[in-house]
């Protein structure tokens, strides 16, 4: 079996995890972009969501956003680094009230014990940070196990080939990360965007 493919940085520790804050959105400018995909999608949903799940929340880009977009939203912040929650915790500020921190990883077994159900499940360049993308599948069955009846997957990630990245272990292609979704049990798979490397898909 290929191994895991190591981590350049690691977030557990603040100096990491505050460097990759302050330059994730300089490296991918159309973030913002993905963020109000993300919030447009949610707010089209019937029935109304109310409580979303973001997995590898980081710093917390993407719970700002949808917390200000969604004054009705609570948010569920999902990270393995207390780090990467403390930076979020400031991001959010006033907005933290409709937020909960989860210090958690899901690279293990039991990271849903205690979760769930969400109407929505959202994840922003993080399924690559199983650090290999054979789990891809295993992740997705978890997260659908954790959805209520009509809920909605979120999952936005960077993709292997043309205008993509180049590590064909750690990232999927399209296509791959369409079928991951498909064998996670998800019967509607729609890709929504494509920008920079990376690709957002709602599951359903």
């Amino acid at each position: 079996m290929t191994a895991d493919v190591p981590s350049p940085i690691d977030l557990l520790l603040t100096a990491d995890a505050r460097e990759w804050e302050q330059t994730a959105n300089a490296k991918r400018p159309s973030r913002p972009e993905f963020f109000a995909r993300f919030a447009s999608e949610i707010e089209a949903c019937s029935p109304r969501v109310r409580r979303v799940l973001e997995l590898g929340s980081g710093p917390g880009f993407l719970a700002e956003h949808l917390l200000a977009a969604l004054p009705d939203l609570h948010c569920v912040l999902l990270d393995f680094s207390a780090a990467m929650h403390e930076l979020a915790r400031r991001r959010l500020g006033p907005l933290a009230v409709r937020a909960e921190f989860v210090e958690h990883s899901f690279k293990q077994a039991d990271w849903t014990g205690g979760l769930g159900p969400f109407e929505c499940v959202v994840t922003m360049q993080a399924v690559h940070e199983l650090r290999h993308k054979r789990y891809a599948p295993d992740l997705h069955t978890r997260v659908r196990e954790l959805l209520s009846p009509s809920g909605v997957y979120l999952v936005c990630d960077h993709f292997v080939g043309e205008d993509g990245m180049s590590n064909d272990q750690l990232f999927m292609s399209i296509a791959e990360q369409r079928d991951a979704l498909l064998a996670a049990g998800f019967s509607r798979v729609e890709q929504l965007m494509v920008e920079e490397s990376l690709v957002l898909h709602r599951a359903m």
